[in-house]
C-alpha cells in the first residue's frame, strides 16, 4: 500500500533560503469554499487590505470552469479595491476547496501567471491554524480534516488524516454529530438505545410529525449535508444542558478525531511545544467537544498548544504568499487577524 503524504507543499511554500526582496509590496491570498471565495490583497508598505467576494469555487460543487470564475472575480475585485494589477503582485497563494486541485491550477494558469501557487483548502487552514509554523490545523465544520507540518526546508514533513467526506469519515464535524443524533433518536424511538432528548428536538428541528417520518423522509427526500450538520447545533445545546446521549456523542466524536490529530503528530515527527489551531463551526460547542479532544491529543503530545484560531482563513493564504516571495514574518499572525477582522467587520 503506497503511504506516501496525501498532500505535499509546494516547494516556494517551503523553501526557508529564499533571500527576501526588498522591493515587495503587494501579496494576494484567496480562500475558496463551496459557498463564497473571499480575497485579500495585502499591502505592505501600507498596512492595509482590500477584500473581493464572489460566490462558490469549490469544483466539486460547481465545476471547474465556475470555480476559476469565482476565484478571478474575487480577485479582480480586490485588485480593484487596492488600485493595482495582477503583473503588480508579489506572490499569490490560492488556498481552494475540492478533490481535485490540479484541474483548477490548470484552468488558472489559462489566465493567470504561473507563478500563482494553487493549495487544497487543508494547507490554508493549516496555515491559519499555526501561522504558516509547524503544527497542526483541526477542522471541523460541515466536515472534518486534519492537515500538519513537521520539520522545515527539505526536512519538512507533511501528513493529512481524515477529510474522506460525510459518506467515508467526517469524524467528529457537525454532519457525524447531526447524523448520529438523528441515529440515537431513532434507537430511542424503538427502544434498542436510552432516552434522550434529542428525540423531540429531531421533530421540532425537522418540523416532522413523528421520528419514524422523519428517518423515511431522509430516503425519500434526503436531507443535504447542510441540513444534517445544522442539527448539530441542537446536540451541543442538549450537551450542555446534561443531556447524556448528546455529551457521548461530542466525547466519541471527540476520540475519533482526537486519532487523526495523533496520527499526524506522529507522521509529521512533532514534538514538544508546537500549536494545534481548531478551526469550523462545530468547536463552537466549547469544553463539551474541546475538552475531551484536549484531552486525547495530549496522550500523545503533552506539550501541544491547542486552541481555537481567531484568524480568518483567507490569512492563512496571505501568509503563504509571503513566504513564497520570501518575507515570512513580515507581518505578525496576530496583526493580520486584526486587520482582516477590521476590514470584514467595516
Amino acid at each position: 500500500m503506497d503511504r506516501q503524504p496525501l498532500v505535499t507543499l509546494p516547494e516556494a511554500l517551503t523553501r526557508v533560503d529564499l533571500a527576501p526582496r526588498p522591493d515587495v509590496r503587494y501579496v494576494l491570498g484567496i480562500d475558496g469554499g463551496a459557498t463564497k471565495t473571499l480575497a485579500a490583497v495585502l499591502d505592505l508598505r501600507e498596512r492595509t487590505l482590500h477584500l473581493g467576494h464572489s460566490g462558490p469555487s469549490n469544483e466539486d460543487a460547481v465545476g471547474a470552469r465556475l470555480a476559476v470564475k469565482a476565484v478571478l472575480d474575487a480577485a479582480d475585485e480586490a485588485l480593484a479595491r487596492a488600485g493595482v494589477q495582477s503583473g503588480d503582485l508579489d506572490a499569490a497563494v490560492l488556498a481552494i476547496a475540492g478533490t481535485d486541485t490540479e484541474s483548477i491550477d490548470r484552468h488558472l494558469h489559462a489566465a493567470r501567471p504561473e507563478s500563482w501557487i494553487v493549495v487544497g483548502d487543508v494547507v490554508g487552514a493549516w496555515a491559519t491554524a499555526t501561522g504558516a509554523r509547524p503544527g497542526v490545523g483541526v477542522i471541523s465544520g460541515t466536515g472534518s480534516n486534519v492537515f500538519g507540518v513537521g520539520g522545515a526546508g527539505t526536512d519538512t514533513r507533511t501528513w493529512r488524516a481524515g477529510g474522506w467526506g460525510h459518506l467515508l469519515g467526517d469524524e467528529g464535524s457537525g454532519y457525524w454529530l447531526g447524523a448520529h443524533s438523528l441515529v440515537a433518536a431513532l434507537h430511542d424511538r424503538d427502544g434498542s438505545g436510552p432516552p434522550t432528548a434529542l428525540s423531540d428536538a429531531a421533530l421540532s428541528f425537522f418540523g416532522s410529525p413523528t421520528l419514524e417520518a422523519l428517518a423515511a423522509s431522509v430516503y425519500t427526500t434526503p436531507l443535504s449535508k447542510g441540513e444534517v450538520a445544522a442539527f448539530a447545533v441542537e446536540t451541543s445545546r442538549l450537551a450542555a444542558a446534561g443531556d447524556e446521549v448528546a455529551r457521548g456523542l461530542f466525547e466519541r466524536g471527540a476520540r475519533l478525531l482526537g486519532a487523526q490529530v495523533c496520527a499526524v503528530i506522529e507522521r509529521t515527527g512533532l514534538s514538544g511545544a508546537f500549536p494545534v489551531g481548531l478551526i469550523g463551526s462545530a468547536f463552537r460547542a466549547g469544553e463539551v467537544f474541546v475538552g475531551p479532544l484536549t484531552s486525547a491529543i495530549h496522550d500523545a503530545a503533552p506539550s501541544a498548544e491547542i486552541a481555537p484560531v481567531r484568524m480568518a482563513p483567507v490569512g492563512g493564504s496571505l501568509l503563504l504568499a509571503l513566504r513564497a516571495c520570501g518575507h515570512d514574518g513580515a507581518i505578525a499572525a496576530d496583526e493580520l487577524a486584526g486587520l482582516i477582522d477590521s476590514v470584514l467587520a467595516g
